[in-house]
């Protein structure tokens, strides 16, 4: 499988600080250790996508200081075209402090940054790529404005859009008129829909909420219990392969990168696209950090294979 893959989105630098638990509101608790690697929501799902086999090409702003060139590096180290990432003389680069227990569990702050400053211009230079690609994927840290302008370009081009609507906010409802797939977790889908996930039949009428507003796949990921699909064809639970996390910081971007890396454009194979999306996403899961965590794609297919 060789899809070309647009990915625009945020580009961090992540902070970790480990420790035993989260500290409680006024508390003062000693890190164990400390570590910082390259992140962010897009910057993970280009990296997962090209791991997993996609010439990814990535849009976005980074600062002009040396974060913004160790981020652009990095993507560059896995191949990812990074001539449409552009600088920001104004802002700084994107920061992500997380906190991360022993649990494997997170919380995470996000410095938006060189990314919440975008705006549509950053898709100036973007029109040779909306012709060579067959996947857009953006998500939520950079401003829907610019997704709204890039799943236009995109979808007059024939591309297949992909909205993970991360961190969960109000929608502008034009932009699902030009999604073709989404792609939220369950706190995420709820806070979308007003719609709790409790069940199958709670999860059926997300996508219908979804499908009246103009989208035709809804994807819900479920954590440890799998996720869900929902095409006009069909719909089901795909469990999730049992493992012990040592930190879930970039789970869901895995997912949707290594999906989309996959996925035929008619999505006639979503059911396999999601089973290797969510074994490549159990692997990152069992290492630490974001990016360095996400595995490629003969990873994923020994692992697939001995399973």
């Amino acid at each position: 499988m060789s899809n070309k893959v647009a990915v625009l989105g945020s580009i961090n630098v992540d902070t970790t600080y480990h420790v035993q638990r989260f500290p409680e509101p006024g508390e003062t608790l000693a890190a164990t250790d400390k570590s910082s690697a390259p992140g962010g929501k897009g910057a993970n799902q280009a990296v997962a996508a090209a791991r997993s086999g996609s010439k990814t090409y990535f849009i976005g702003m980074v600062g002009a200081d040396s974060e913004g060139k160790f981020m652009r590096a990095a993507l560059q180290e896995d191949g990812i075209d990074t001539s449409n990432v552009g600088n920001d003389t104004r802002h700084g680069t994107g920061t992500a402090l997380v906190t991360l227990d022993v649990n494997g569990q997170n919380n995470i702050m996000v410095y938006g940054g060189a990314n919440q400053a975008m705006t549509v211009d950053v898709l100036n230079k973007s029109k040779a790529v909306m012709k060579d690609i067959n996947f857009l994927i953006t998500q939520f840290e950079t401003p829907q404005a610019v997704a709204l302008a890039a799943f236009k370009m995109a979808k007059a081009n024939g591309v297949t859009t992909v909205l993970n609507p991360a961190p969960a906010q109000e929608i502008l409802p034009e932009l699902l008129e030009y999604t073709d797939i989404i792609a939220p977790n369950e706190t995420e889908s709820a806070l979308l829909t007003g719609i709790e996930v409790t069940d199958e039949t709670s999860l059926k009428k997300t996508a219908e909420f979804f499908r009246a507003k103009g989208v035709s796949v809804t994807l819900v990921t479920l954590g440890s219990k799998g996720a869900y699909y929902s095409t006009k064809d069909s719909s089901g639970i795909i469990p999730a392969f049992k493992v012990k996390a040592v930190d879930t910081t970039a789970a869901g971007d895995t997912f949707i990168g290594a999906l989309i890396s996959q996925l035929n454009q008619d999505v006639s194979n979503l059911s396999e696209a999601i089973i290797y999306a969510q074994r490549a996403s159990s692997l990152t899961v069992q290492g630490m950090g974001a990016m360095p965590s996400i595995p490629a794609y003969d990873d994923v297919m020994d692992a697939l294979q001995q399973d």
